[in-house]
């Protein structure tokens, strides 16, 4: 069997106080299908700005809400094909 690669694109932006960083992950699969997901990090009003540490909760927060979803979509195909499988008996 061929290798698979699929590409993970992560694109992080702040807003203009650096109190909010958004970051939307965009996984491209096999055959182009794509999947997206989109995170929030907060900051604290208290603590002074560190952008790197919003990159890296939302980015954090984005590829782990992505990977829930592959799994999630994984789950329903297998139980999709276990339906099929007991209506052809």
């Amino acid at each position: 069997m061929e290798p698979k690669q699929w590409d993970v694109r992560i694109f992080i932006s702040e807003d203009d106080d650096d109190d909010v960083t958004t970051a939307k992950a965009v996984l491209v699969g096999s055959g182009g299908r794509r999947y997206e997901s989109v995170a929030y990090a907060r900051r604290n009003p208290d603590d002074q700005p560190v952008p790197e540490i919003g990159d890296e909760l939302a980015a954090g927060r984005a590829l782990a809400e992505l990977a829930g979803r592959l799994m999630r979509e994984g789950a329903e195909d297998v139980a999709e094909r276990a339906q099929q499988a007991a209506r052809a008996w």
